[in-house]
């Protein structure tokens, strides 16, 4: 991919400090200069780590959704497998973990679907968004104590309904999804 002569420079950072710091939630303040002479003294960063999502698709052409709670909107919506990626441990090992332990499924060819960021002009992380196809329940759900999930296995025609009638919030699983069901 080439880019114009003319591209906005990175900021060069001048200073930079940790307001708060536990493992979810990482707040980083830095000063930074751009190249065109402006100066932000107060920019702050979220960190988190890195994110997966899995779009997984049965042996039948079914695609498996979970629901569950979610404090930040309060309510019960349709969403992807997804989780957190540990440290040490791929975005790949992550996916084919998170998608066995919350639904039981497993299995099948395993491919990166695409990268997404929730918001790049203040989270430092990605979300990988893998495609599982010729997936199979191989186990019960394991699920941690702070989960409750169900899990539904939905039709790609009711996976468009489910987003065009807003029963899905969580855009980095919505994208991954429209990307699924407009190319098969």
């Amino acid at each position: 991919m080439t880019t114009p002569d003319n591209d906005p420079q990175p900021w060069q950072v001048e200073s930079s400090e940790y307001i708060h710091q536990l493992p979810w939630f990482t707040v980083r303040k830095d000063a930074v200069r751009m190249a065109s002479g402006g100066y932000i003294p107060d920019y702050f960063l979220l960190e988190y780590p890195d994110w997966i999502n899995v779009v997984a698709v049965t042996t039948e052409g079914q695609l498996v959704l979970i629901r569950q709670y979610r404090h930040g909107s309060a309510d019960v919506r349709y969403e992807l497998c997804a989780g957190v990626v540990d440290p040490g441990e791929s975005a790949l090992a992550t996916a084919q973990r998170e998608l066995l332990e919350e639904t039981g499924f497993g299995g099948g060819h395993w491919e990166p679907l695409l990268t997404l960021s929730a918001n790049p002009g203040t989270h430092t992380n990605r979300c990988y968004c893998f495609l599982a196809t010729g997936v199979e329940p191989v186990q019960a759900q394991e699920l941690e104590i702070t989960e409750e999930i169900t899990v539904h296995l939905v039709s790609r025609e009711r996976v468009l309904d489910i987003i065009e009638t807003g029963q899905m919030l969580q855009a980095l699983h919505v994208a991954p999804l429209l990307k699924y069901c407009l190319q098969s």
